[in-house]
């Protein structure tokens, strides 16, 4: 399960490859991977013996039918989006397959994937993604930005889209690339943003896994002018010079997770712990804006540290 970024990891079930046991350890593994945002040079370091170790006879698994996780993870994020500044703040996690349906953990929200999967070669994922937007609605840390006026919330819901390649490297390993599009449905910034993701990942043993996601961020220019304009009252407020923000690329980013069964073995459920660190980099007036260019900084850190339970 991870916090951030979200185009993080879609389930990846499928022809893991040939074999039905192969394609349920992936998705044991994989229930503790998708919370946040190693290439496969990386990968190659970690040597055989731990691929080893899963092995060909994987027993059944809990998440063969309706099964689901819940967690909380303490993140450590930008007071605001473009702050220097951080906050530690409490982050809920959920994931799991209800019927057919599967529940895919987004930054501050969900994915639900309604696309049936199969057994053996490419997966495909389809159905609607939805998120809570709470930025600048309170809590900056920065005491000038704190003066511009305050935010109202948002609430983001549209569809997605994704496909998962199982076996790059190893049997057991996955590339998921997502596509999320959403609209502010509460008449907050009244915008859209594009999000595209994919995700490198790989077990490293029964009971440990680690994923690499890189993702893009594309706002439109309500999105850019709600959030990173400064207009003449704010400009009053803070002393920032007055800035009108338009769409374009917002950031790039990557996000480095690394998840622990704390029983040994995915396939059983129970507890499971993970730690993440993400990276965005932001662009165009997301970057020039004064609230990221002279009070903050477009080099934006996040990181997290939770705890999870598969039922």
């Amino acid at each position: 399960m991870v916090p951030f970024k979200s185009h993080q990891i879609a389930l990846a079930a499928g022809q893991f490859l040939s074999c039905k046991r192969k394609c349920r350890l992936l998705g044991c593994a994989l229930a503790i991977a998708p919370a946040l945002s190693a290439p496969a040079a990386a990968h190659s370091s970690l040597g055989d013996a731990s691929l080893a170790e899963i092995g060909d006879d994987a027993p059944d698994s809990v998440h063969d039918d309706t099964w689901l996780s819940v967690g909380i993870a303490g993140a450590v994020l930008p007071s605001y989006e473009g702050s220097d500044d951080v906050k530690v703040t409490p982050v809920p996690l959920v994931q799991g397959k209800i019927g057919p349906v599967r529940i895919n953990p987004r930054p501050a929200g969900i994915a639900l994937d309604f696309v049936p999967k199969t057994d053996e070669g490419l997966q495909f994922s389809g159905g609607i993604n939805m998120r809570y937007r709470g930025n600048r609605t309170g809590g900056v840390g920065d005491e000038v930005v704190a003066r511009a006026r305050q935010l109202d919330s948002a609430l983001e819901i549209g569809p997605t889209f994704g496909v998962s390649m199982p076996g790059l490297i190893n049997p057991y390993d996955s590339l998921t690339v997502n596509f999320d599009t959403r609209w502010d449905v509460l008449g907050a910034h009244n915008g859209f943003a594009f999000e595209p993701a994919a995700t490198y990942f790989t077990p490293l043993s029964r009971g440990a896994a680690a994923s690499l996601t890189v993702g893009a961020k594309i706002v439109d220019d309500d999105f850019a002018d709600y959030y990173f304009s400064v207009d003449a009252a704010d400009a009053a407020a803070t002393g920032l010079p007055v800035f009108e923000a338009e769409g374009g690329l917002k950031n790039l980013n990557s996000t480095l997770l690394i998840g622990f069964d704390l029983g040994g073995d995915f396939n059983d459920g129970g507890a499971a712990v993970f730690v993440a660190g993400g990276y965005a980099r932001f662009f165009g007036d997301a970057a020039d804006t004064p609230f990221t260019s002279i009070r903050g900084s477009a080099d934006q850190f996040v990181g997290a540290v939770g705890i999870g339970y598969t039922f």
